[in-house]
């Protein structure tokens, strides 16, 4: 084959690796303890990111989950996976959210999330920091219960021509569709904003 200019034909597309961890960096520990029980929205966040396909290459998505209510409370969309990714992502959510001291904010051990300027984003914004334990996926299972949804139910049925394509269709998909619409069996079959809106209600009631 060599000889004739030939190669073989894979049957795996090589994609990219998203969490790439620094050796040198200090993980923090992991809070939450899996416990994916229901309570206050707000208390937890959890984020990560992954890859999409593009015509023009790969784009990347960060989003921050609150862990209780399962609604998407900040995002970003970026050709590369820098720690600038995951900051535009977290000032989306704080922005939004304007969450008080303490709230737990849970990762991978991604460099992006252990970098000095990520860290410094969250005790700038009295967030505490966890991390999933090593090889243990299952300690950031919210977060990859979500890109599991998304990329079922949006990702993979269309082929995307551009990152501006891409971006339009995840914000009528997260916005309007996921947060407002989508009912979830853990929510006792709410949306992720009726369980929030809910939680507010009986809260400022009582």
């Amino acid at each position: 084959m060599a000889e004739l200019g030939l190669v073989g034909k894979s049957g795996r597309r090589s994609v990219p690796a998203t969490t790439v961890t620094d050796p040198a960096a200090v993980a923090a520990p992991e809070l939450p303890g899996r416990d994916f029980s229901r309570g206050a929205p707000n208390k937890v966040w959890v984020t990560d990111i992954t890859y999409l396909p593009t015509s023009h290459g790969w784009c990347y998505l960060a989003a921050i989950v609150d862990w209780p209510s399962r609604l998407v409370v900040g995002w970003a969309i970026a050709d590369h996976m820098r720690t600038d990714l995951c900051i535009e992502a977290l000032n989306d959510a704080r922005s939004r959210r304007k969450p008080g001291p303490g709230l737990i904010h849970h990762s991978d051990r991604g460099s992006q999330y252990t970098s000095y300027d990520y860290r410094k984003a969250l005790t700038d914004s009295h967030l505490v920091a966890s991390m999933s334990r090593k090889g243990n996926c299952w300690d950031n299972a919210v977060a990859e219960s979500f890109w599991a949804t998304v990329k079922r139910e949006l990702i993979n049925d269309m082929k995307w021509e551009s990152k501006e394509e891409l971006e339009a269709a995840l914000f009528e998909y997260i916005e309007i569709y996921y947060n407002r619409k989508r009912v979830h069996s853990s929510l006792d079959y709410m949306t992720p904003q009726e369980y929030d809106d809910s939680y507010q209600e009986t809260a400022e009631a009582a």
